[in-house]
């Protein structure tokens, strides 16, 4: 009975592996497209991490770890426009990416733009790791696509009001969005 029930749990799990496949490249990005960042300190900090973006069913799934925070802080955390962190200040990246030219805001607000996401926290040693379901944008081609944009971590946490930064301060640490 007990080799049974571990083949029935197998034969579960690779049928559910394999259906996760099959619609992983249902929403115009490929199947299963990856891209990678690796953020790298800016504004004399020592910030860096690394953040990946997958395709997948329903947008795009980020998850980032962050180091070199001051311990137990926010920050607002935004794909930019350009895909130019070579700024000491990381100006060069642009503004949020908005290809759709919306207003700045808060991912639950139905008004926001395609690079808006949620504040990084940082824990009591300075780290901060996050996975957010980005609907807005995609791996790939497409003008919604991440790669060839930066990532970038801000100084202060996003207020989602302020227009048309959120009012985040300085960027603090930098990494250009590369397919993977």
């Amino acid at each position: 009975m007990k080799r049974t029930l571990f083949g029935l749990a197998a034969t579960a799990a690779v049928a559910m592996t394999l259906a996760g496949c099959a619609g992983s490249g249902t929403n115009g990005g490929g199947g299963g497209a990856k891209a990678t960042a690796t953020l790298s300190p800016k504004s004399g900090t020592n910030t860096g991490g690394t953040v990946t973006f997958t395709q997948q069913a329903g947008g795009v799934m980020m998850v980032a770890s962050v180091t070199g925070l001051p311990p137990n802080t926010t920050h607002g955390f935004h794909v930019h426009e350009k895909g130019d962190c070579s700024a000491p200040d990381a100006m060069s990246a642009g503004g949020h990416f908005n290809p759709s030219s919306k207003p700045h805001g808060q991912m639950s607000m139905p008004d926001h733009h395609a690079g808006d996401m949620n504040n990084l926290t940082a824990d009591a040693n300075g780290n901060a790791r996050a996975s957010i379901l980005l609907p807005d944008l995609s791996v790939g081609s497409g003008p919604n696509s991440v790669v060839g944009r930066a990532v970038v971590v801000h100084k202060d946490p996003d207020d989602y009001k302020t227009q048309p930064t959120g009012n985040s301060g300085g960027r603090i640490a930098c990494g250009v969005v590369a397919a993977s």
